[in-house]
Order: structure tokens, then sequence, then C-alpha cells
């Protein structure tokens, strides 16, 4: 019989997650089993767990945790002992990453190169191909336009203004309500920042938008809401604009003669739709800007033990990244008595 490995749980939409152990299913043909050295949180994670996401809501007890790097154990692809970042899509039935160990599909899985920090190399996997695949291939940014990043001040908004700003973009404004957030991404790239205030209308947001910015060729909207709205009308024509969430609103109003009259793409991406090898390219500029020094992200690490914590902190906005570090020595545990707590 299978030992049990330690890993978080979350029983139900909207529970925290908890300390159990789960038995893995055995591994395949076709999948790797890992050892999770560093498995970031992300807003995903919350929004699956919280079961109002849109594209996934799980009713049974299940192993949350979408991203890790690892080394493996056993492959069929994957030499033992080689160190991958891999994906997953964490179900009742397909344990995630957050444990210490997971199987994971083989076309879910990509070598890592030499000499990477593990913690970097994830902490920068969801968040930086969220703000590199809209902003250089949805958006297909060049050279010398001005971007304007809407929820600038988290992990994802933080890398986004450097992704801009190292590809070439004359212009990088950030938008966020956390002051001292704003202020620390003029250190890292972008030429103004505009803080959101409660209960500004649409009209002042966009006059205050339009002086940092001039006319915007391309937005990368992580709030929606009110601020999308105002920053349509900063747009120049044929500006490109792309939603990757909406914490400030399920709905914007997007008025049609704007859209025709600056002929502005509206568009939406979503990581979660977007399978590995087509990742391939963003994760390379990613690792080779860290391998360069080229790239900022506070990264808090935090033990198995402590995501319960990080999971509340990341419900509120960190500005930082959280990424959970487990360690199979100290943590190998029987399996759990319990049938729930074995996904």
């Amino acid at each position: 019989m299978r030992d049990g490995i330690l890993a978080a749980i979350v029983d139900a939409p909207g529970a925290e997650p908890r300390l159990g152990s789960v038995v893995l299913p055995p591994r395949t043909p076709g999948t790797t089993l890992v050892t999770v050295v560093a498995a970031p949180l992300n807003s995903l994670d919350l929004l699956i767990a919280s079961g109002s996401f849109h594209s996934a809501r799980h009713e049974a007890p299940y192993v949350p945790g979408s991203e890790c790097v690892g080394v493996v154990l056993d492959s069929g692809r994957y030499p033992p002992g080689s160190q991958v970042y891999a994906e997953c899509h964490a179900s009742p039935a397909t344990p995630g990453t957050f444990a210490t160990q997971v199987v994971i599909a083989d076309e879910d899985v990509l070598p890592l190169p030499d000499g990477l920090d593990p913690v970097l190399a994830a902490a920068v996997g969801n968040s930086g191909t969220a703000a590199f695949l809209p902003l250089v291939e949805e958006a297909s940014l060049r050279p010398g336009e001005t971007v304007l990043v809407l929820g600038a001040t988290g992990a994802v908004g933080q890398l986004a203004v450097q992704v801009a700003h190292r590809s070439g973009a004359g212009r990088v404004v950030g938008v966020g309500r956390n002051h001292a957030a704003l202020e620390r991404l003029l250190g890292l790239g972008a030429d103004a920042v505009v803080d959101l205030r409660a209960d500004e209308g649409v009209d002042e947001l966009a006059a205050r938008l339009l002086a940092a910015t001039g006319p915007v060729d391309v937005v990368l909207d992580g709030v929606y809401g009110l601020p999308l709205e105002a920053a349509l009308r900063v747009c120049a024509p044929r500006a490109r604009l792309v939603n990757i969430g909406n914490p400030a609103g399920a709905t914007a109003q997007v008025p049609a003669g704007l859209l025709r009259a600056k002929q502005l793409t509206l568009s939406g991406f979503a990581g979660l739709h977007t399978p590995l090898r087509a990742k391939r390219e963003a994760l390379t500029w990613l690792w080779t800007a860290l391998a360069r020094d080229e790239l900022r992200l506070e990264v808090h690490t935090v033990p198995l033990e402590g995501l319960p914590a990080a999971w509340r902190a990341q419900a509120v906005s960190p500005h930082a990244k959280c990424v959970v570090v487990p360690n199979d020595a100290r943590h190998h545990v029987p399996p759990d008595t319990t049938a729930a707590a074995r996904p």
C-alpha cells in the first residue's frame, strides 16, 4: 500500500485549506511523479476553491495548487533527479501541487534551465505568463507604444510593468490602490503611476489617466469594472485591451460608438485554458530574464503548514508572491483514515 503524503485539502467550496494526508494515485505511463520544491499560491487557486470560478467548481474534497517547480522521482520521459516546472489542473481526482509530492501529466511538465533558483523560477510561472502572453502575444506590443497596466500592484501587475518596459514600450503607467506598492513600480520600469480612489467616477479617473499616459496603445486589464471604462476613454485609435481578471466588478460598460470609432480590440486571456506548450516561449523569456537578474519580484516563502495564513493574505492582495515550500523529508505521514481527506 502506498504511503500517504502531507497535503493541503479544501473540503468544500468556500472552505479554507487544512493540512491532512492523501494517497497519490499511482504513476501511470504518460505521467511524472515529482517531489514539490516550490509551489506558488495564485489568485486562481482561491477562485477555484471559492466555488465561484467560471470554469471549475469542486464539491468533493481536493488538494489545491496549480503549478510548481520540483524534482523528478519517477517518469518515463524525464530523468529522475532533474528539476522541472509543472502545471496541474487540480480536482478531486487529480491532487494539486500544495503537497510534498504530485503526479503530473507529461505534457504539463517542462525541464527547468540549469542554475535557476527554484523558488524564483516558480514564482514567475503563472504570474509571469499572465503578464507576458497578453502583452506580447495577444496585444502584439510594439516598441515605443504606451502601455497602461490596470491592477499593477499585485505579482502579475508588477511583472507586467517589467515585461512592457523590457519589451521596448515607450511609456508604461501602472494603476492600483496601494500607495506604497505603486511607488515601488517606479523602480521597476513604470514611468508614472495612478492611484484608484474610492467614490471616483469614470470622468474623473479618465482625466487623471490621460494626464499620466496620453493616448494609450495597449491596456493590460486586471481589474475590469469602472477602471476599464475609464481606460477605454484614453485609448488611442486601434488600441488593444486584454482582460485577465475582474476584482473591481463582473461587468463594465463598453460604449459601442467608442469601440467602433476608435476601432478598439477588446479580448480576454485565461492561463487556465492555455496549454503549457503555448507558454514555453514566455517562460523561456522570463527565466532568461531571471538568470540575468533583470526581473524583480518580492517573494514570501512559507512551509505547507503556513498555507492557511498565506491563503488569507492572498485574499486581500499581499502585493508580493507567496510560494509554498514543502519539505518531504520532515513531513512523511501515514494515510489518513478519513475518506474525505483522500482525493
